[in-house]
């Protein structure tokens, strides 16, 4: 995995005052952990704001503080405007590379699934992130679930398929769905909707039955 590095600067303006560092193109942020108290940052806006959001909650990424100490550190929460959804500020998880923690990963859904492709199904999505214990090193950034598995209609992927990761304990229970091809929903006439795999052939039966 990519080592990501981001330059930071000490800030001494904090409370109500940080708009004047936004103002001012920089991001207000907090480094905070078991074994450091609290220490407010301020990133380059314009950078962080292209980078950050490619960065997952289980990505470890190492905090550079311009003439002081570098932290690693997990992205714990990126605060948003409510309104124009522009980033206002980050709060970073100082973390010990020997001490495992508990964090959720995000599941990464590549490829295209044959039974939507060949059978019209429905992707239904389940769970987005799986609860793990590691240390810091060993996090995935993301969890890659292959969708060309899926095959035919109810073909599915649980926790307790994925594949086991080399220091890397899964938490969440093994029976949640993660990912499920459900049967296309068709209309019946006088019947409203209903979901299931359209058989012509049984039509055809009844048909037939009809006119004898």
């Amino acid at each position: 995995m990519e080592e990501v590095v981001l330059k930071v600067k000490n800030r001494d303006v904090i409370g109500k005052q940080v708009r004047a560092i936004r103002r001012a193109g920089l991001l207000p942020a907090v480094i905070y952990g078991v074994h450091v108290g609290s220490i407010p940052i301020s990133l380059d806006y314009h950078s962080a704001s292209r980078l950050l959001p490619r960065i997952s909650s289980s990505q470890l990424i190492k905090l550079d503080i311009e003439g002081g100490e570098v932290y690693s550190a997990l992205i714990r929460e990126k605060q948003r405007h409510p309104i124009d959804g522009q980033l206002i500020h980050v709060d970073f998880l100082a973390v010990s590379l020997t001490e495992k923690l508990r964090t959720r990963v995000s599941i990464d859904l590549q490829g295209d699934a044959p039974a939507v492709k060949i059978y019209n199904g429905v992707l239904v999505t389940g769970q987005e992130e799986i609860e793990v214990e590691a240390l810091p090193g060993d996090l995935p950034s993301r969890i890659a679930i292959d969708m060309t598995l899926l095959k035919t209609i109810g073909d599915a992927v649980y926790v307790r398929d994925l594949p086991a990761m080399p220091g890397v304990e899964i938490l969440s229970d093994p029976s949640e769905m993660l990912i499920l091809v459900t049967a296309p929903t068709v209309a019946v006439e006088g019947e409203g909707v209903q979901t299931g795999e359209f058989e012509p052939e049984v039509i055809e039966r009844g048909k037939k039955e009809e006119e004898d």
